[in-house]
C-alpha cells in the first residue's frame, strides 16, 4: 500500500510550516516524499524534523561523516529510500566514487562478520568489555 503524501497546497498551517523549514535549511523547492509521507501526522513530521536537524548538524563529526554514516546503516538497514536519499546527501556533502566503495566494502564486512560472530555465538572477548 503507497502512503498518502500530502501536497504543500493541501497541508494545514503547522505543516506548511515544516515543510518551510525543510525547504529553506536544504535550499530546494519542494521536500522529498518521506517529508510528505509523515506529514498525515504533524506531531511526528515536527519531531523527525527537529531531531534529524539537530543530530546531522555539524558537530565533533563533520556532515560528509555523518552522511556516510547514515547511508551505512541504511544499507544495512535495508532501507532503500534512505539509501538513496542519504547516497545523494552524501555526494553532495563531498563523498566521492572512491570514498563510496570504501564504504561499500565495510558496510559488506561488516554484515558478513557479524553473521558470523551471531551464528557461532562467539563470546565477548574481556579486554573488550
Amino acid at each position: 500500500m503507497m502512503p498518502r503524501l500530502v501536497q504543500y497546497e493541501e497541508a494545514g498551517p503547522e505543516v506548511r510550516a515544516i515543510f518551510d523549514a525543510i525547504k529553506a535549511a536544504r535550499g530546494v523547492p519542494d521536500v522529498n516524499n518521506f517529508w510528505k509521507a509523515l506529514a498525515v501526522d504533524p506531531l511526528t513530521l515536527r519531531r523527525t524534523w527537529e531531531s534529524l536537524s539537530q543530530v546531522m548538524a555539524p558537530g565533533a563529526l563533520d556532515v560528509r561523516t555523518k552522511e556516510m554514516l547514515y547511508l551505512a546503516v541504511s544499507m544495512a538497514a535495508g532501507c532503500a529510500y534512505c539509501t538513496a536519499s542519504h547516497g545523494a546527501a552524501a555526494r553532495r556533502a563531498g563523498m566521492d566514487d572512491a570514498m563510496f566503495g570504501e564504504l561499500l566494502a565495510v558496510v559488506g564486512m561488516a554484515a558478513e562478520t557479524n553473521r558470523l560472530a551471531e551464528a557461532l555465538r562467539v563470546p565477548v572477548d574481556p579486554a573488550f568489555e
